[in-house]
């Protein structure tokens, strides 16, 4: 579970990545017609690591709720 978890968190932070290198090649003002219009790339890219942020929030509520994982929590007493 734990596993899913952290591949999921990595699939977020290479897709927020991709997005950004999409920002990056993006022509400059001037250089091409319909320069201020954003990357349809980058706007995809960016909803998808939206998409997976939501899925991930709900599987590990799913998760906790059907008891596939326990929150452990800091002790409030020794």
């Amino acid at each position: 579970m734990k596993i899913l978890i952290v591949v999921v968190l990595i699939a977020i932070v290479l897709v927020l990545g991709s997005a950004g290198a999409a920002m990056l090649r993006r022509p400059r003002d001037g250089e091409a017609a319909g320069a201020d219009h954003p990357d349809p790339r980058m706007a995809r890219t960016l909803a998808l690591r939206v998409g997976l942020s939501i899925a991930l929030f709900l599987f590990i509520l799913l998760a906790w709720h059907f008891g596939w994982i326990q929150p452990t929590g800091l002790p409030l007493a020794r």
